[in-house]
């Protein structure tokens, strides 16, 4: 019996392995969208400004799974996977319903001294408008996109997912996906980018909801 529930155990991992992988995808793309617009207006974000935002994300989407495997130990497994498929389809769900009620007003918004703008605004991090994302800007931003983070750890720790393998992916793609999309608002091949976001993580969100539930 013993033997058994051993090799159970790294069945069960690499069946959330592809779940790792869509949420740090998922997770990242308001980064892809938000860094694209940054490369249009030839903003830089240095590489050390870039890990940061990766590591404040990882550490908000640590906590939140931790937060979700807590919950998922006083509910049945069946029970967990459901709970958290849900979870993670409904934020899916408002991404996809968010994105057809957008406001593309954030050029007429300014920050006030306290950054309080930056959680709503990501895209204006940039507050002395010196074309670089600074240490300090960086923290602030880092907290902005990972508050979209939050809810979906919750989901995916509720469903028994790996938190260093999860949280690792959110921070490998966080850096990946705004490298990218610094480069492709550089060469202007993705002023739409943004505007689409939304719609693509909501879709992404549905299948791993609909996955975990299923596995």
């Amino acid at each position: 019996m013993k033997n058994n529930l051993e090799h159970c155990k790294p069945r069960e991992e690499n069946m959330h392995f592809l779940s790792v992988l869509l949420i740090g995808m998922a997770s990242n793309l308001d980064n892809l969208g938000i860094s694209v617009s940054y490369g249009l207006k030839s903003t830089r974000i240095p590489f050390i400004s870039n890990l940061i935002i990766g590591i404040v994300s990882m550490l908000c989407a640590y906590l939140s799974i931790i937060a979700g495997r807590f919950i998922s130990a006083f509910i049945s497994i069946q029970i967990a996977n459901i709970a958290g498929g849900l979870i993670i389809i409904c934020i899916g769900i408002k991404c996809i319903v968010d994105s057809f009620f957008e406001k593309n007003a954030t050029s007429e918004v300014k920050i006030d001294s306290n950054y309080s703008q930056v959680i709503a605004h990501p895209d204006l991090a940039d507050v002395n408008d010196d074309k670089v994302i600074s240490l300090k800007e960086s923290i602030f931003l880092g907290f902005a996109l990972a508050i979209n983070c939050l809810a979906m750890g919750l989901g995916a720790g509720i469903t028994g997912v790996s938190p260093a393998l999860t949280t690792f992916s959110i921070g490998l793609f966080s850096i990946i996906s705004i490298w990218c999309g610094l480069k492709l608002g550089n060469k202007i091949c993705g002023k739409n980018i943004g505007k689409y976001s939304n719609l693509v993580a909501g879709s992404l969100l549905i299948i791993i909801g609909i996955y975990e539930m299923i596995v």
